[in-house]
């Protein structure tokens, strides 16, 4: 799994602006798609539920593409950590447990630190 593959989140497969009107967090989704990473950052950053599953590990995703890699760390930590657990839709339509699809993402992110600091 790529670490860019992550996150949709189960609240998007609703569409944004149902899930969105319905209260969940807006997770980045299109603009981690176009490869925006800086405006992912700014609006997961300002988003008030910082528990959230989708948005932490997007969050990450988005800390990783800007070469920040503690802080997408830190992300990724704090999603397997998070209160709130369900399934999210991953970008290649297939289902993951939260927690999983954080600690995946982690991983993914250490041998790819690991094997750049060789």
């Amino acid at each position: 799994m790529s670490l860019t593959a992550i996150i949709i989140s189960a609240a998007l497969a609703q569409g944004a602006p149902a899930a969105i009107e319905a209260g969940m967090s807006d997770v980045a989704y299109a603009e981690l798609s176009a490869g925006q990473s800086d405006a992912a950052v700014r609006k997961l950053e300002g988003e008030a539920n910082t528990s959230d599953p989708a948005l932490l590990i997007n969050l990450g995703t988005a800390y990783a593409r800007q070469g920040s890699t503690d802080k997408a760390l830190a992300a990724f930590r704090a999603a397997i950590f998070s209160p709130d657990r369900y399934d999210l839709e991953l970008s290649d339509g297939s289902w993951m447990d939260s927690r999983e699809a954080a600690r995946a993402a982690l991983a993914k992110l250490q041998r790819t630190s690991a094997q750049a600091a060789r």
